[in-house]
């Protein structure tokens, strides 16, 4: 049967981690979701213009992949659709439980196990994995006056469908990837959009989102289809990240995104708006192809007056007020404060949030000492500026389904101070190189300026370093 398993969130990572143990033949497992479907973040967005920048044939599980012969990228509906089918697929839905969320999990070292409790009551787990993801509690900026505006205001995680925009004086805050979305399909409808932006982003074309007819034949033979995915690995593995580690491809990527913006906004003045003063890749990069050309539009101003306070009409700057009937905050999300919305208790009553006051950290992103049998997926350090972050989940399902048999025979396992003290170094020796590091604020970094969000390595480093857990790394009970 296998040792009884809670998962904390149904987005990719849980129902990876799901999938896996159902192949395994465990099915001692729930799945604790606080939304009302599946999807995580999918579910969540559902702003106009959503979906992927990254190739769907590689952010999509590895033995389910995304079969499409004419998409390239796919948008928000048909990813949040691909989860649903994955969970019908593998019978994953009598373990999900649905609109009911984690309030604390505390582990009772008498024993052994973890007491998991929710609205609903208490129960105990042999493991807990937290599935939760960085990008699932919207950030508000912190301006004076929020409150007071008299318009529809809203997070664009938080979507108000009900809001018809046709017409209106729409404001933007915030011009990073959703914004880059959002923006263009706004603008055809609104009367007028101010975007505010405080600092501009590199931005890197997008593919046309639609296979040409040469490439949907080609397609339709699966091992070609194979081949492709591989490639799409490859050129992010050897191309881009790189250019995130000063590598031969700094240059000749910067290179394209300045053309790329020079080919779309002819305008110098705007131009010299949107261009960065810091080095490409510091902030996330923004690939679209579509953000340009709408803030070209007569009735789009790009507003870089600072912003001073919301009032009742709009949005005042040092320049005055802009009048909107409406406002979208695209301000990103709280990526740093991990798990910070679940009571999380160890051994010797030690509180993950009192261990991670100064930063989150994790052993390979996964373990944490003095928290046995607790496991994360997304955690500190595991996220990518270049390729597909569902590849790096099952990196780590991967690893945890390699602890359970050990657990199940040697009891809890936690991993050892010693290990993270190794881990922690080799990090920091190795983010040394990163572009992150430079003088740039973005979400990688918590308040204190330490990178908790990205891993400095590519892809295939991690999945070599997570290939088997190494048993010396932990203590175990026995």
């Amino acid at each position: 049967m296998g040792p009884s398993v809670a998962i904390i969130g149904a987005g990719f990572g849980g129902l990876c981690m799901a999938i896996q143990l159902e192949k395994a033949g465990i099915r001692s497992y729930t799945i604790f979701e606080k939304g009302a479907d599946v999807g995580g973040t999918w579910r969540d967005n559902t702003y106009p213009g959503a979906g992927c920048d990254t190739h769907s044939h590689l952010y999509s599980f590895s033995f389910e992949r995304y079969s499409s012969r004419t998409r390239r990228y796919a948008g928000q509906p048909e990813i949040l659709d691909y989860l649903r089918e994955c969970a019908d697929k593998y019978g994953l839905r009598p373990r999900i439980r649905l609109n009911t969320e984690v309030v604390s999990a505390v582990f009772d070292e008498p024993l052994g196990r973890w007491r998991v409790r929710t609205a609903a009551g208490e129960e105990v787990f042999d493991v807990v994995v937290s599935a939760i993801g960085q990008l699932n509690r919207p950030q508000l900026p912190d301006i004076p006056g929020i409150s007071t505006f008299d318009g529809a205001a809203f997070h664009s995680a938080r979507w108000d469908h009900s809001v018809d925009l046709s017409g209106r004086r729409v404001a933007v805050i915030g011009n990073g990837s959703s914004a880059a979305q959002l923006v263009p399909k706004v603008a055809e409808v609104a009367g007028q959009l101010d975007l505010f932006q405080r600092t501009p982003n590199w931005v890197l074309p997008k593919e046309s989102a639609d296979f040409g007819p040469r490439a949907q034949k080609i397609l339709r033979l699966p091992f070609l289809h194979r081949v492709y995915r591989e490639w799409v690995y490859r050129y992010a593995e050897h191309t881009l990240y790189p250019a995130l580690a000063g590598g031969w491809s700094t240059d000749l990527v910067r290179r394209h995104a300045l053309e790329h913006l020079h080919a779309q906004v002819p305008d110098p003045s705007l131009r010299a708006k949107l261009t960065p003063s810091y080095p490409l890749g510091c902030r996330r990069v923004v690939i679209d192809s579509d953000f340009y050309p709408a803030l070209t539009r007569p009735n789009v101003d790009v507003v870089t007056d600072r912003i001073i306070r919301i009032v009742p009409g709009g949005v005042e700057t040092v320049a005055g007020v802009r009048e909107a009937d409406a406002i979208i905050y695209a301000t990103g999300f709280e990526t740093s404060e991990f798990l910070s919305t679940i009571e999380v208790v160890g051994r010797d009553g030690r509180r993950l949030a009192e261990e991670w006051k100064d930063g989150a950290e994790a052993y390979l992103g996964i373990a944490v000492p003095h928290f046995p049998n607790l496991f994360l997926l997304y955690g500190p350090n595991t996220n990518l500026g270049h390729t597909s972050i569902v590849f790096m989940l099952e990196c780590q399902v991967r690893y945890i389904m390699g602890c359970l048999p050990r657990l199940a025979s040697r009891g809890p396992m936690e991993v050892r101070p010693e290990a993270m003290d190794t881990w922690r170094q080799n990090l920091d020796r190795d983010m040394k190189g990163m572009v992150w590091q430079a003088g740039c604020t973005s979400w990688y970094k918590n308040a204190s300026g330490r990178i908790t969000g990205n891993w400095p390595g590519n892809a295939a480093a991690y999945r070599r370093l997570t290939r088997t857990p190494r048993p010396e790394a932990f203590h175990f009970a026995r």
